[in-house]
Formats: structure tokens, sequence, C-alpha cells
């Protein structure tokens, strides 16, 4: 295999890249990371020493690169299938990256600390549950005449929305209001790609310390 991703099944940053690799149906061998386990941190460090996946390895270039938006990046340049992620005008390109940033920035991080208190954190999440329902609000507005959320066609933005929006309506619910954003939502959960990073994301629901939040037909 010309590829290895440094994972772990339950982890939405890595669900982002999961999701633009199926979605080409790119050749890749998956190597799971148990942060728990001394060796696999190690394995995990000698390659990317911070210490976070996802992580990917090209084994023809001999290069290991980190971060889930620089991988759907990379993987558009050399591994690039009949759908292209990032659209090849300026303009449409610099759309489909605000959008992603969009969503690893105040969709992803706010969810994440939000986890973190429901760990036993006890911090003050008040701040991140108010950027969730303003990216909320923002987000149904913006998808009022869209099917995509950056470009016509499906994309990297749209691979970090699935995950994003999927563990952030678990610890902050998407209002019945928002009818656009929730339509969207459902849009992404009938793409073959995130069924198929959900499937196998299954056994480790009861990691999550908001499961039981999960929607029923996820489980």
């Amino acid at each position: 295999m010309p590829l290895t991703l440094y994972y772990h099944p339950l982890a939405s940053f890595c669900h982002k890249v999961l999701i633009a690799l199926y979605e080409n149906g790119t050749e890749f061998e998956k190597k799971l990371i148990n942060l728990a386990d001394e060796a696999d941190r190690a394995e995990l460090r000698a390659i990317w020493p911070i210490g976070k996946f996802p992580v990917i390895r090209d084994h023809t270039r001999r290069r290991d690169l980190p971060e889930s938006t620089v991988i759907i990046e990379y993987l558009d340049r050399y591994f690039a299938g009949e759908r292209p992620l990032i659209p090849s005008d300026w303009e449409g390109a610099l759309q489909v990256r605000l959008w992603d940033r969009f969503f690893d920035n105040y969709v992803q991080l706010p969810m994440q600390r939000i986890v973190a208190d429901g760990r036993g954190a006890k911090g003050d999440v008040a701040k991140e549950r108010t950027t969730l329902k303003t990216a909320y609000d923002m987000l149904d507005e913006h998808m009022a005449s869209r099917t995509w959320v950056a470009s016509p066609a499906f994309s990297m933005a749209d691979c970090a929305a699935a995950p994003a929006l999927f563990y952030a309506s678990c610890v902050e619910p998407i209002p019945e209001a928002r009818a656009h954003l929730s339509a969207y939502f459902a849009r992404l959960t009938e793409r073959p790609s995130f069924r198929r990073v959900i499937e196998e994301a299954k056994p480790y629901f009861s990691f999550f310390p908001f499961a039981d939040a999960i929607p029923k037909r996820f489980r």
C-alpha cells in the first residue's frame, strides 16, 4: 500500500480524512493508535512528536504529514481521484478552505472542549456552547440555497462538516428551527463515505462521554 493512516476510529479529525479517502476510493492501510498504550504512543511520536492523529505516511515519497486539512490537500495533489475535493479555480478553492477552517475552529474545537468537560475537566464551557449556537445560526442562513457548503460539488469543507456536526449535535443539539442546517446534516449522513466512517466507529461509541446522545439510527 502506498499510504498508511495513523488514526483512531472514534476521532473526529480522523473521520475527516477517512471521508476524503473513501470519497475517491484511495488505497491505503490503517494503523489504529491507542493513546492509552505506551507502545502506540511511542510509534506515533516517532513520526509526529506532537503525538496527535491523524498522520499519513506516503511510502513512495517518504513523507509523513499531520493535520487533517494538510493531509486532504496532499491527497488531492498526489492521489487525486474522480472527485476533486478542492476546486482548481482560486475563488472556489478559497471558499472551500474558508469553510474547512470554519468547521475545524468553530464547530470541532468547541465540541472537543465540551467533551473534555464531560470527561471531568470541570471547565466553564458556556463560551463553547455559545460559539456552537452562533455557528449553527450562520450555517443555517448560509445553507438556505445550497446543497454543499462551499461549492456545487462535495468538497474538503464537507469532509470537515460531517464529523464536526455529528459530534457537535450530540453535545449541543441543532435547534429544530434551523431547518436548512438540519437538511444539510441529513445529506451528509446519507453520503456513503460518511456512513462507512460511522459504521467503523460504532464499536467505539461507548467511549464517547455523550454516547447516549448519539441518535439511535447511528448506533
